[in-house]
């Protein structure tokens, strides 16, 4: 290629670089006087898409078309008491009653036209039944008792449905010394306007002489049906009857067997969560720590050894 050829192929590459930086320039607006440029910004980073959620391959979910397993628990709320039903050991987890010196002070119902009765609430399957006690060496040990209803038959007869009984040991416990402490949760209306009290079974573990320890208890009934409480405990709530006024709360926890009526009662006190926690029940959620006094600093919370054990024997005879 000839010299006088690059120079003229120079010539016209420079006249169209010339030509392209002015038009560059001549698209830019000139910048007003006083206007100060900023640099340019950093450059925005590429979004990056979230994970995808792969679909469960399972539907664990789709068993309940078939039926929910539960655990289900049957409330009953009747005139003299409520209880919440536990069908894996045919005794309530808990019943709760109130007592007041108004309700104690009628005597509107005979304990002798009551009868012990399977709750036709409960399915069969998961039913106590009368015969299970038969012949079992245990008491149908009521929850509410009896003595607590007196205001009328029909809350009287509510207590003896079996919804309302566990096993107890009879001779020392039922007819003594836990009649007693229902005596003594009686008595507490002569301080307070309003008692209520929740009773209910506790399978507590004791240590083996191996240093281990397990939670054993009997089944009564032919074949195996209700389970025997190896403690039984009550928490009270004592009203002054006042609006904003503290409760007077106490909790207790006795073993379900043959216990000397001269124990004092504060051998038994524990306090309230130890029962949560055994249960597996909440009773004070609602109920703020500054709003609790100990019902033992109110009260003395001694016994009156009253002799139930025989009238309450003939009564266990009478009825089936």
């Amino acid at each position: 290629m000839s010299k006088k050829t690059l120079a003229l192929i120079a010539a016209a590459s420079a006249a169209s670089g010339a030509a392209i930086t002015a038009t560059i320039l001549g698209s830019r607006r000139p910048t007003p006087p006083g206007t100060r440029t900023l640099p340019p910004g950093p450059r925005a980073l590429p979004r990056v898409p979230p994970p995808l959620v792969p679909v469960p391959p399972v539907d664990p979910s789709g068993v309940f078309q078939y039926g929910f397993p539960g655990p289900v628990v049957d409330v009953a709320t009747r005139p003299s008491l409520v209880s919440a039903f536990d069908r894996r050991t045919r005794n309530p987890h808990w019943v709760a009653e109130h007592i007041t010196p108004a309700s104690l002070a009628l005597q509107n119902a005979d304990r002798k036209n009551s009868y012990f009765e399977e709750d036709q609430s409960i399915p069969a399957t998961f039913r106590a039944k009368l015969a299970d006690y038969y012949k079992s060496g245990y008491d149908r040990g009521h929850q509410v008792p009896a003595a607590d209803a007196k205001w009328s038959q029909e809350a009287m007869d509510d207590t003896f449905f079996l919804s309302n009984m566990c096993p107890q040991v009879g001779d020392g416990f039922n007819r003594d010394y836990w009649a007693h402490v229902e005596d003594f949760c009686r008595r507490l209306t002569g301080r307070f306007p309003s008692v209520r009290i929740v009773t209910g079974p506790l399978y507590l573990p004791q240590k083996d002489a191996d240093g281990k320890w397990r939670v054993a208890y009997e089944v009564i009934g032919d074949p195996p049906n209700i389970s025997v409480p190896t403690h039984f405990y009550k928490v009270v709530f004592c009203e002054e009857g006042r609006t904003g006024e503290p409760v007077s709360l106490g909790a207790f926890v006795l073993p379900n067997k043959e216990i000397p009526n001269e124990t004092p009662l504060s051998n038994f006190e524990v306090p309230v969560e130890v029962v949560e926690r055994a249960s597996g029940l909440t009773f004070v959620d609602n109920l703020p720590v500054t709003q609790r006094k100990r019902l033992c600093d109110v009260v003395q919370c001694d016994l009156i050894v009253r002799q139930f054990g025989d009238r309450q024997r003939k009564m266990s005879g009478r009825r089936s």
